[in-house]
């Protein structure tokens, strides 16, 4: 009976049944129904094969905040937290650039004024979150086809700088025609400063003698955005 008994498997962890669970229902089509502590634990859980990821899931949505502020943090304060390493790390990072690439997608092929919504959808998913204030330029051809996204500048937590000259020399360089401004703020209220519409002024001004159109300048806050052009500001 002791020889038996030593043979015997080992039982599973409580957790590998719970992560079945999660599985059976990822797979029944029951993600609506999910908290997304559970999703980030099933997540964690490819990652970290041999542990119990709920409390490290639960630890990470508490200090990030939300599943999309999780996602695009960067690694460095990821890895602050105990218990996560490279390999979760790069797997909260997939999920981020998948869920970009698809948002891109949207409008990738298309003229950007006709997909104005996914547009915004991905400005949101991807600036919202940071909390550092990023500047991008979206240079568009004649069609309005988007040709380059660049991130201009990066900031401190509450400003950061568009140079007039390098945006409107960079244009010329793209052959572009158009091009639309974009920056965050981080504090979460999109609403322009009296800084934000001069520099945006500026750059028009600029542009526009060189037969480069403005189309908007876009300020994203957390889930909500501002447009300088639907607010008569531009």
């Amino acid at each position: 009976m002791g020889m038996a008994d030593a043979d015997a498997p080992a039982p599973l962890p409580d957790h590998a049944g719970h992560r079945a669970r999660l599985r059976a229902r990822l797979l029944g089509g029951d993600v609506e129904g999910m908290a997304d502590y559970e999703l980030v634990e099933y997540l964690l859980a490819l990652a970290i094969p041999r542990r119990d990821t709920k409390p490290l899931a639960k630890a990470l949505l508490r200090e990030f905040g939300s599943l999309a502020q999780l996602v695009s943090a960067d690694p460095e304060s990821l890895r602050r937290v105990e218990g996560m390493g490279d390999t979760a790390i790069a797997a909260l990072k997939i999920v981020q650039a998948a869920s970009l690439r698809m948002l891109k997608g949207e409008f990738r092929e298309k003229p950007l004024l006709s997909s104005w919504d996914s547009l915004l959808d991905w400005l949101r998913a991807d600036m919202g979150p940071i909390d550092v204030e990023r500047v991008r330029v979206l240079y568009l051809n004649a069609r309005n086809m988007l040709i380059r996204d660049e991130l201009v500048s990066e900031g401190s937590i509450d400003q950061s700088a568009i140079y007039v000259r390098e945006v409107i020399k960079r244009a010329l360089e793209l052959g572009a025609a158009a091009i639309i401004l974009v920056h965050n703020h981080p504090s979460g209220s999109p609403e322009p400063s009296r800084q934000d519409i001069a520099i945006t002024r500026d750059i028009a001004e600029a542009a526009a003698k060189l037969g480069i159109v403005v189309h908007d300048h876009i300020i994203i806050g957390g889930s909500e955005y501002r447009s300088l052009r639907a607010h008569g500001l531009l």
